[in-house]
C-alpha cells in the first residue's frame, strides 16, 4: 500500500512515467512476497498456532482453513498494490468495483462449497482463494484501461534492476513493520480471547466485525487523504494540503459520531445478525459499550495514517506504532488482567488512542519544522 503515497506524489509532479513504473513495481513486489509466504507456510502456521493456542476442537479447523487460504497470498498482495495505485491516481471507483467483485464471488462460492459440495472451513477458504484471483484479474483489466490513457510504455529496465525498487522498498519496509505490529496486537487479542473461553472467543470475533465496519468507514477518508495530500506534497502546495486535512477530518468526525449513534441504538440488533447462538449474543452484549466508543477514540489514528502515508512519512508511522504496541497495549493488558475481557478491550481501545496522539505530535512537529514542504520565494 506504500504505492499510494508515492503514486500521488508522482501525479502531483506530473511525472507520468513514474506513475506507470510504480504500478508495475508494486504488483511484482506483491506477487513475490505472496510466493514467499506460500514457501514458508509451515513455519508461519506453527508460529500462529503457538501464539493463538486454540482449543483442541478449533485447531484442526484452523489448520485446514490456513492450508487453503495461504494460497491466495500472491493475489491478495498484488490486489492491495493495484488498489493502492488506484487510490494514488484518485480512481477510487476502481477499488470499490474490485471489492464488490471479490465479495460477491466469495459469497457465491462460499454457498456453493458449503451447501453443494458439503465442505467445511476448507471450502470457505478455497472460495476466498478463488474470489481473490477473480478480483485481481478484474483489477488488472481496470489497470490496463487506465494505462491506455497515460503516455509512455512499459519501463522494462526499472523492473529488472533492483536499485529501481529502493524507494518503494524503503517506504514499504516501514509500513511492513508497522502492519506486522498491528497484526501482532490483533493476533494477541484473539489469542487472549481464546485463552478465556470459546464463548469469549466467539463473542470477540463478532465484535471485531464492528471494528471492520469502523475501519472500512473511516479508511474511506484516510484513502482520500492519502491521494490528495500526496498530490499536494508532490506539487509542493502546503495551503492545499492543510485545506484537504481540515475538510477530511471534519467529515471523518461526523462519520465517527454517526457510527457511535448507530452502534448505540442498533448494536444488539447487529450482533443478532452476526450470530444466532444465545450465549454468544449475551457475551457480546456485555462488551458492546467498548465498540460504541471506538469510532470516536480511533478516528484520529485512521486519519493521521492517511496523512502520513500520503506524504510517505512512514518511518514515523513505524516508530509511533512501536511505542503504542510495546509501551501502551501490552503493559495496559498486563496490569488489567483481573478485568479479563474488559481489560483486553480497554487495552485495544487505548492502542488506537496512543496511535492517534503520537502521530498527531509528529504531525505538528513536521508542519512546524517545514519538513514536508519546501519554502518558495517570489
Amino acid at each position: 500500500m506504500g504505492s499510494t503515497g508515492l503514486t500521488a506524489q508522482a501525479l502531483g509532479k506530473k511525472d507520468i512515467n513514474r506513475v506507470r513504473e510504480l504500478l508495475y513495481q508494486s504488483v511484482l513486489m506483491g506477487v513475490f512476497i505472496g510466493l514467499l509466504l506460500i514457501l514458508f507456510k509451515e513455519p508461519i502456521l506453527e508460529l500462529a498456532m503457538l501464539l493463538m493456542s486454540p482449543s483442541a476442537e478449533i485447531e484442526p479447523w484452523a489448520r485446514l482453513y490456513f492450508e487453503a487460504r495461504i494460497m491466495s497470498a500472491p493475489a491478495v498482495l498484488a490486489g492491495f498494490a493495484l488498489m493502492g495505485w488506484f487510490f494514488g491516481i484518485q480512481y477510487s471507483k476502481g477499488p470499490l468495483w474490485i471489492l464488490l467483485v471479490i465479495n460477491i464471488a466469495n459469497m457465491v462460492l462460499d454457498y456453493y462449497a458449503v451447501y453443494y459440495l458439503d465442505m467445511a472451513s476448507d471450502g470457505v477458504a478455497w472460495a476466498t482463494v478463488w474470489s481473490h484471483y477473480i478480483g485481481v484479474t478484474f483489477a488488472i483489466v481496470l489497470a490496463i484501461n487506465k494505462l491506455r490513457s497515460m503516455s509512455g510504455a512499459v519501463p522494462w529496465l526499472s523492473l529488472v534492476k533492483w536499485r529501481a525498487y529502493v524507494e518503494l522498498v524503503q517506504v514499504n519496509r516501514y509500513l511492513f513493520v508497522r502492519t506486522v505490529l498491528l497484526l501482532i496486537a490483533t493476533s494477541f487479542f484473539t489469542a487472549q480471547s481464546a485463552q478465556q473461553s470459546d464463548s469469549v472467543l466467539a463473542a470477540n470475533a463478532v465484535l471485531l466485525t464492528f471494528v471492520l465496519i469502523i475501519a472500512n468507514a473511516l479508511d474511506g477518508f484516510a484513502f482520500a487523504v492519502e491521494a490528495l495530500c500526496g498530490e499536494a506534497k508532490g506539487a509542493n502546495n502546503e495551503s492545499q494540503f492543510k485545506k484537504i486535512v481540515s475538510l477530511s477530518c471534519i467529515w471523518a468526525i461526523i462519520t465517527a459520531i454517526g457510527l457511535t449513534i448507530v452502534f448505540w441504538v442498533f448494536g444488539n440488533a447487529i450482533i443478532s445478525l452476526l450470530t444466532s447462538v444465545p450465549s454468544v449474543k449475551e457475551e457480546a452484549a456485555l462488551y458492546l459499550p467498548w465498540l460504541i466508543l471506538l469510532p470516536l477514540l480511533g478516528v484520529w489514528s485512521f486519519m493521521l495514517d492517511g496523512i502520513f502515508i500520503g506524504v510517505t512519512a512512514v518511518k514515523e508511522m513505524q516508530n509511533t506504532m512501536i511505542m503504542s504496541v510495546l509501551l501502551v497495549f501490552f503493559p495496559l493488558w498486563y496490569v488489567t488482567q483481573a478485568l479479563e475481557n474488559h481489560g483486553l478491550w480497554l487495552s485495544f481501545c487505548c492502542l488506537f488512542i496512543a496511535r492517534g496522539l503520537t502521530l498527531y505530535w509528529c504531525y505538528r512537529k513536521a508542519l512546524a519544522s517545514g519538513a514536508w514542504f519546501k519554502k518558495t520565494f517570489p
